[in-house]
């Protein structure tokens, strides 16, 4: 049986580890032309039921907790004015909750423990067509080709695969800017200490100003802001931005100004909640592929556990993929409903125009 897993992001990776721990082989296609090209991006904070459980079915918990950063837990909310609303500080050295990892640290991770020759790099897949004996010919930028006989889609939001299951349409949710900080607590001390160890988010009216601590002491910032098309026009210098916050409090937009380079923008998509396909042989999805969500903290775990039970469906029936499929994706979609759900609305709590009373709320716990 050869399987082919388009995409060598945090789910493709687990999964490729967990199947390789039970004997059985999968080749990664992967686009970039190696580890270190493509951005770091920012922390994840791994879930006990999702992606920590994940990395303990592919025998990497100890190697997790060795990089994971408990102490990256901690969380500020502020007001524009600069205000403390909520203020979470986790347990020292506590990996009971969500710990922090960087997530190009736990790519690594997951790369490193997998055999020479897993991973084929410069390879960008462009096209997936059924074969007619079964399985599906891939062909990849450049013109070259392979062939297998279980196809799974790990390659995110815009995946080539998708389209041979669903064409279930992708729809803004908001407009993301980042900026990064290097060597924040020798060059921005005052800045650094603002972040602390974990995270920080300032919640205005349709706006949030984020930033948050990297295991290499960088701090990368984050601007959420509507999904309007003019964003691209006036978003485009660190100046641009700081006429977005000019009432806010110089100790918060000093985050834009200490900024290094230019802000890098993004559309953030999501796909309709309650997705789901047709059953057909020999082709699933995982992670986005799957059920692309709004950011706010569930995409890389749901990932990795959708990865978790591919693999223990295809290491119980390794004679039927097509059954191992079936139930894989029955379960994930019934899954995923819920946390699709909640993850638009969080989404949609952040950037409204009461956002400050409403995340204050979702953060303090209920008395008794």
């Amino acid at each position: 049986m050869r399987i082919a897993i388009a995409g060598g992001g945090l789910g493709g990776l687990t999964l490729a580890r967990i199947l390789h721990r039970h004997g059985i082989d999968a080749v990664v296609h992967e686009r970039e032309a190696d580890r270190t090209t493509r951005s770091p991006g920012g922390m994840l904070d791994l879930h006990p039921e999702s992606g920590q459980r994940a990395l303990d079915e592919a025998g990497l918990t100890g190697r997790f907790r060795s990089e994971a950063r408990p102490e990256g837990e901690e969380h500020r909310i502020l007001d524009p004015a600069g205000r403390t609303l909520v203020h979470h500080e986790p347990q020292p050295g506590s990996f009971d909750g969500r710990p922090e990892i960087d997530r190009g640290v736990l790519r690594d991770l997951l790369l490193d423990s997998l055999p020479a020759g897993t991973v084929r790099w410069r390879h960008r897949l462009v096209a997936a067509a059924p074969r007619p004996g079964g399985g599906f010919r891939l062909t990849f930028d450049g013109g070259h080709h392979d062939d297998c006989d279980v196809l799974i889609g790990a390659d995110g939001a815009r995946s080539v695969v998708r389209p041979l299951l669903t064409d279930a349409p992708l729809a803004a949710v908001s407009t993301m800017v980042e900026l990064r900080i290097g060597d924040a607590d020798r060059r921005h001390p005052e800045v650094a200490e603002l972040v602390g160890p974990g995270n920080l988010w300032g919640v205005g009216v349709r706006q949030i100003l984020s930033a948050q601590r990297l295991g290499d002491g960088s701090i990368r910032v984050g601007i959420s802001l509507p999904p309007d098309d003019r964003h691209p026009d006036t978003c485009r210098t660190k100046r641009d931005l700081l006429a977005l916050f000019d009432d806010w409090s110089p100790r918060l937009t000093a985050l834009i100004e200490a900024g290094d380079g230019p802000p890098i923008l993004r559309r953030i998509q999501a796909m309709p909640t309650g997705t789901r396909w047709t059953h057909r042989p020999g082709v699933t999805l995982i992670g986005d592929a799957a059920h692309l969500m709004p950011p706010v903290g569930e995409g890389a775990n749901q990932a990795m556990l959708d990865a978790a039970e591919l693999a223990a469906q295809l290491v119980r029936t390794p004679a039927d993929p097509d059954a191992a499929i079936r139930a894989y994706e029955e379960a994930m979609f019934r899954r995923i409903q819920p946390i699709a759900e909640m993850s638009a609305r969080v989404q949609a709590m952040m950037l409204s125009p009461t956002a400050a009373d409403e995340i204050v709320r979702f953060f303090t716990p209920a008395p008794g």
